[in-house]
């Protein structure tokens, strides 16, 4: 039985960056967690990388 289109859930991905003593890191709403970094661009970097690749649940 097939159901409406609008009863299914779309979890947004919702990615920053955290600061945790020397190091930076990105993190997500779905739970996903970046590498620690040592440069807040490139946790920045990993932080977009995972929102533009990863599809909506």
């Amino acid at each position: 039985m097939a159901q409406p289109e609008d009863t299914h859930l779309v979890q947004e991905h919702r990615a920053a960056t955290v600061e945790q003593g020397r190091f930076c890191l990105a993190r997500c709403s779905c739970g996903w967690r970046g590498p620690a970094r040592r440069a807040r661009s490139l946790a920045r970097t990993d932080a977009e990388g995972h929102t533009e690749n990863t599809p909506l649940a």
